[in-house]
């Protein structure tokens, strides 16, 4: 699937991105680069390229966006190197184990990096966005992709309830100069997308 890429940096925070597993996931690994410490987002899949993160980049901590089989591949392997895995209650049951739930607004600390969950039901009941705060740049699991939202037809999927998650809680809050890196494919703004919204009510999905 290729190797890890830096996709975003400043002075204080990297974000890398591996894509892994059948169905291309984006696995995200955000740095504090004073203290080499790390969150891996996602440990989707393919554990023989992000347990070895753990020494390579810090990653010291997993946050998972959701519960579906694509996106937990690895939360078993992660775990049994040492690193504890959070998740949503409503998601929790789908996964292997964990370690901590993961609260709507709760800020979690990577050295100096902090990364806000932010509850966003809809694709799942459980499914959360992480910001990074005070830096343009968000990242959606499978809750907004470039050119709307994601599937709700699987079983706890909403159509209206991903609409309101994303218009409420991503769209309105953040400034359309955010980057969201989804769960899949290539990264969009806020902006970009927002504009589409009433398109993506009117179609339906």
């Amino acid at each position: 699937m290729g190797s890890i890429e830096t996709v975003w940096s400043d002075p204080a925070t990297e974000v890398h991105r591996l894509v892994v597993g059948p169905v291309e996931n984006n696995v995200y690994v955000v740095r504090c680069v004073r203290s080499g410490r790390s969150a891996l987002i996602d440990a989707a899949n393919e554990p023989e390229r992000l347990v070895p993160l753990i020494d390579d980049l810090g990653v010291e901590l997993v946050l998972t966006t959701h519960g579906h089989w694509d996106h937990v591949g690895a939360v078993s392997e992660m775990r049994a190197a040492g690193v504890p895995v959070g998740v949503r209650a409503e998601d929790a049951a789908h996964l292997s184990g964990y370690d901590r739930l993961i609260e709507d607004g709760e800020v979690v600390a990577v050295g100096e990096v902090r990364l806000r969950a932010i509850h966003t039901p809809g694709h799942t009941p459980g499914s959360v966005c992480f910001a990074l705060e005070h830096r343009p740049v968000l990242f959606t699991g499978d809750t907004l992709f470039p050119g709307g939202p994601g599937n709700t037809s699987f079983e706890g999927g909403d159509f209206d309830t991903i609409i309101t998650s994303i218009e409420d809680r991503l769209f309105r809050p953040f400034a359309g100069g955010t980057t969201f890196w989804p769960g899949h494919g290539a990264p969009s703004t806020l902006g970009e997308e927002s504009a589409h919204l009433g398109e993506w009510v009117a179609r339906g999905w």
